[in-house]
């Protein structure tokens, strides 16, 4: 069976280790990005009202399933997902394994007014300085490719460069090593990394065992509205949905759809629709106003 993570992050790494850049120099530029859009509080806005908010992924191929659209205009899509009303973008800037790139999400976030979630595999700090210079305003932290060490560095410095650190589980171990991190927004994903299989009801399981606080985000296996229910009641903020919405003969009104999956009475754990709007720390997951003197 395909050991897909390890594949990924064997690359990755190598990649890392032969960067040869100055970082000094990488945060420099990185103090140039563009403004930095507010990640959180969309998603805060966009399930106020008794919806799910909706993270909306732009993916030109997957490892498992092989070319979703090849050929897809990033700047198109993104507008079709604003229009549809998600609170955010995902952008896939992987090359060799997803087909993405650097410029996809620049040409992604140019064109709308969402905030973008860069979707990569992270392992080395210019990965961070390379999110913020190529404009992302979130990054994505994965604990199974990173040791205790490397998650709370890579936290720490996603908050002091403006990012959200999304920070992404499998089970209640990482879970765990995420909440010892730092970590205040959370994914769940359904699928393991591993051999690419869904569980469609991980996120279900460990939505009980969310403290209060957190920002919660269920990722993967989101078929359609009977998913994002069934999540929102379990108390989820967000759901991250990519393949069935680039597959998607209209991805507007698939958007749409989504959004339009209603919050029920969460009867059982702490990651309650109450949370991310009440919250005090609200805005301050990592956010920073302005990279310089801009808001």
């Amino acid at each position: 069976m395909p050991a897909y993570l390890d594949d990924i992050l064997i690359a990755h790494r190598a990649r890392a280790a032969a960067d040869r850049r100055d970082v000094g120099s990488l945060a420099a530029q990185a103090e140039q990005g563009p403004a930095v859009r507010p990640f959180v509080p969309a998603l805060a806005a966009a399930s106020a009202n008794g919806s799910i908010a909706v993270i909306s992924e732009i993916k030109r191929r997957s490892p498992s399933k092989g070319p979703l659209d090849l050929d897809l205009d990033p700047a198109g899509v993104a507008l079709d997902y604003q229009s549809g009303g998600a609170a955010c973008l995902s952008v896939l800037t992987d090359e060799e394994f997803f087909g993405g790139s650097a410029a996809d999400l620049s040409t992604a976030r140019a064109a709308c007014t969402l905030p973008v979630l860069r979707k990569d595999f992270t392992v080395s700090e210019a990965d961070l300085y390379d999110a913020r210079i190529m404009g992302a305003d979130a990054v994505l932290l994965i604990v199974a490719a990173l040791t205790d060490s490397e998650l709370g560095t890579f936290v720490s410095l996603a908050g002091s460069l403006g990012l959200v650190a999304l920070v992404e589980v499998h089970d209640a171990a990482e879970l765990d090593r995420a909440l010892q991190a730092g970590a205040t927004v959370v994914g769940v994903n359904q699928r393991n990394l591993r051999t690419f299989d869904v569980d469609h009801d991980l996120a279900l399981a460990l939505a009980e065992t969310f403290p209060a606080g957190i920002v919660g985000v269920a990722e993967s296996g989101i078929r359609g509205p009977a998913d994002a229910a069934r999540l929102a009641d379990a108390g989820y903020h967000a759901v991250l949905v990519g393949e069935t919405l680039v597959r998607s003969g209209d991805r507007r009104a698939s958007v749409e759809a989504l959004v339009g999956a209603r919050k029920g009475h969460v009867t059982s754990g702490n990651v309650g629709p109450g949370d991310i709007g009440n919250t005090g720390d609200i805005g301050n997951t990592g956010e920073r106003s302005s990279m310089t003197s801009s808001s």
